[in-house]
């Protein structure tokens, strides 16, 4: 896979996230790794960053639930919007974590 098709297939595993449920940058990468090759939640997050304003963003967060840096207003209050079970001023991870295997 190369660089221009893995942006593609983030991208692509993103937009299939349901709205209230959200994946790490992790388990975005982990959910890639093996058609892939790489297994980086850092690329995963500057990928969010370059290329992510197409797609729901706010859907991806740390593993511990904290929302994307800088913009944590915004994806806090989409969040709410769609039903995502909160803690803090985060996600709650447990309860909200999506898989594709998930469909």
């Amino acid at each position: 896979m190369t660089p221009d098709e893995y942006v593609e297939a983030v991208l692509d595993l993103v937009e299939r996230i349901p709205p209230g449920r959200v994946m790490s940058y992790g388990a975005v990468a982990d959910a890639l790794a093996e058609r892939s090759g790489r297994a980086s939640a850092r690329l995963v997050g500057s990928i969010m960053a370059r290329h992510g304003g197409g797609v729901p963003w706010h859907r991806v967060v740390n593993a511990a639930g904290r929302l994307p840096p800088g913009h944590e207003r915004e994806a806090l209050a989409r969040l709410r919007a769609e039903g995502a079970p909160l803690r803090g001023n985060g996600v709650d991870i447990s309860a909200a974590a999506w898989s594709p295997q998930q469909g």
